[in-house]
């Protein structure tokens, strides 16, 4: 009989191990903070986990050899930066070695003077409360001073590919079917009524198609005014409003965001978009595209053309 090896007999792979823990889908981080001599440290982290609610503490490990631990160890205050999908490009910057990583990054500073990076998820501003050495790591927990949730869908890693967050099918799949078993009730009626059927559609193609969206980091207003000006359906700025469905208010939040990202500026009372916006515009009508073709699948060229024909004119689109 083979007798089971101890604990301290088992060998472990640190490749196939890393593998392993790669099958725990993560949130991408970017931690940061600043000495009293003002130097400014940020890496990317995926090692962030709440440890108590009552107090609030966080904590985050790492690497002891890591140059930029010194400040850490120093800085009386962190900042927890959770990514939004869109920040694929910052979660590089900061994963880089020999390169100064706030060149060019958007934000501001927080409690103990500690960078807070524009845009992201959500982020916890957090007091160094304690250092505890964890093998080849240091874990560093911290008490949550204060906090902001910005709503954006976050950027996910898993097994050493970056992802995003969208509803499971089974969950999704449920909703429609308690849908239907509603509408059943007036079929008779609503079935043949075509403000029913329209707005229902609408809600339905939604479900499926914003979630996608979503997954990039951007807001719907930010994603509807990308695809706007990528278009050019908009013929000046008092157009905006109508072509993306929202009060100029959020028009305006939304160009503000975008133009701090380098997306678009704005000349002669009109935005544009930069050559960076028209690539993340192109990127967002792949996915709109993508959703359409999925959709009308089923049916012929035919059917679609007389489809948006009708759509078209509906909406007063010329």
């Amino acid at each position: 009989m083979n007798s089971l090896k101890s604990m301290d007999e088992i060998t472990i792979d640190p490749m196939r191990f890393r593998r392993a823990l790669g099958n725990f889908a993560t949130g991408v981080t970017i931690m940061t903070a600043q000495n009293d001599q003002g130097e400014k440290v940020g890496v990317t982290a995926n090692s962030f986990n709440s440890v108590s609610l009552d107090p609030a503490l966080i904590l985050w490990s790492i690497d002891k050899n890591s140059s930029s631990f010194p400040v850490f160890e120093q800085a009386s205050h962190f900042a927890v930066n959770i990514l939004s999908g869109s920040q694929i490009e910052l979660s590089n910057k900061f994963s880089r070695r020999n390169i100064d990583k706030y060149e060019g990054t958007s934000y501001q500073t927080g409690a103990g003077q500690a960078p807070i990076l524009d845009h992201c998820s959500a982020v916890f501003e957090c007091e160094r409360h304690q250092i505890i050495e964890g093998g080849d790591h240091w874990i560093i927990i911290g008490k949550v001073v204060r906090f902001r949730d910005e709503g954006r869908s976050p950027l996910v890693y898993h097994q050493g590919a970056y992802s995003g967050v969208i509803p499971h099918p089974l969950l999704q799949l449920k909703e429609t079917v308690e849908a239907e078993d509603i509408g059943e009730m007036h079929q008779g009626h609503l079935y043949s009524n075509v403000c029913y059927l329209m707005s229902r559609a609408f809600k339905f193609y939604q479900t499926d198609y914003i979630p996608k969206q979503l997954v990039t980091g951007f807001r719907t207003s930010e994603a509807r005014l990308l695809l706007v000006l990528g278009s050019g359906t908009a013929s000046n700025k008092a157009d905006l409003p109508r072509d993306i469905a929202m009060p100029m208010r959020e028009v305006e939040q939304a160009a503000s965001i975008l133009q701090k990202d380098g997306l678009l500026i704005e000349s002669d009372g009109f935005f544009k978009l930069t050559e960076k916006g028209k690539k993340t515009a192109h990127y967002l009508f792949d996915i709109a595209d993508s959703h359409q073709n999925e959709v009308f699948e089923k049916y012929s060229d035919e059917q679609k053309d007389i489809f948006i024909t009708m759509l078209r004119d509906f909406a007063g689109v010329a």
